[in-house]
């Protein structure tokens, strides 16, 4: 970890490097003017050969009225995860990654999931992708289970499109139910260049459904990793990361 005082002056560009290093940023709260250089000791991510879905939210996702759309509106769902609740009273989305991730979002390497009841917005996330990864960054729910609708929807279109990484940055109760693990940081490395090409994969991002339909369900343990499903953070540090992209024309 290391606070907003490091050299290196924060773009898009600089942030995807980061990313394909282990490393992303947070700020302490909404009112932070800086952030911090984030490198877990353990990672977390769900294997996508190893997604679970229970069969109430198979049921509810073959049943809702609700209607699922993908990058509708990305700034609604950021500023909807940078809300203050009760059982969140401060967020680490602060002006500075409103900024960078809307940016990235411009350039094809954010994206974001929305779930509506009508015109009311009512769960989503967002995430950065760079090759066949997809970083998730934030989800938030205001009626049951459409922060779940939403990820059920992003694993199915990772699926249909050949990512092979859904990176979790940390695990919680509400991800393990999903297959979510942790893996130490310094015991695995990317299997191929082409996982952190910068260019966005080609995914249908754009298009709207009322629901999701589950046709391969994956029912293996949620502790099995194919190796094709492997991936490995910890390239180096921060410094070693960061600095052949550090300059600026």
């Amino acid at each position: 970890m290391s606070d907003d005082s490091n050299p290196f002056e924060i773009t898009p560009q600089l942030l995807l490097r980061a990313y394909a290093c282990g490393i992303f940023p947070m700020a302490e709260d909404a009112e932070d003017q800086g952030v911090m250089w984030i490198e877990p000791e353990m990672r977390g991510v769900i294997p996508l050969d190893a997604f679970h879905i229970s069969k109430r939210m198979r049921r509810t996702m073959r049943t809702t009225s609700y209607t699922i759309t993908v990058d509708q509106d990305f700034d609604g769902v950021m500023n909807a995860c940078a809300e203050s609740t009760e059982d969140r009273p401060s967020t680490w989305i602060n002006a500075q990654i409103h900024m960078l991730y809307r940016e990235l979002f411009r350039m094809g390497h954010c994206h974001s999931v929305e779930v509506w009841d009508e015109d009311r917005l009512i769960g989503g996330l967002y995430g950065v992708s760079l090759g066949t990864a997809f970083f998730g960054e934030s989800m938030f729910s205001r009626a049951r289970d459409t922060s779940k609708m939403a990820l059920i929807h992003l694993v199915e279109r990772m699926k249909a499109a050949g990512f092979t990484l859904l990176d979790t940055q940390f695990i919680t109760d509400h991800l393990m139910q999903f297959g979510a693990i942790e893996i130490p940081r310094g015991i695995i490395k990317t299997s191929s260049a082409r996982h952190w090409s910068t260019r966005p994969i080609s995914m249908p991002w754009t298009h709207k459904s009322r629901s999701t339909q589950i046709r391969h369900p994956a029912e293996q343990s949620d502790t099995s990793i194919r190796s094709e499903s492997r991936f490995y953070f910890g390239l180096g540090t921060l410094e070693s990361c960061l600095q052949p992209a550090s300059h600026t024309s």
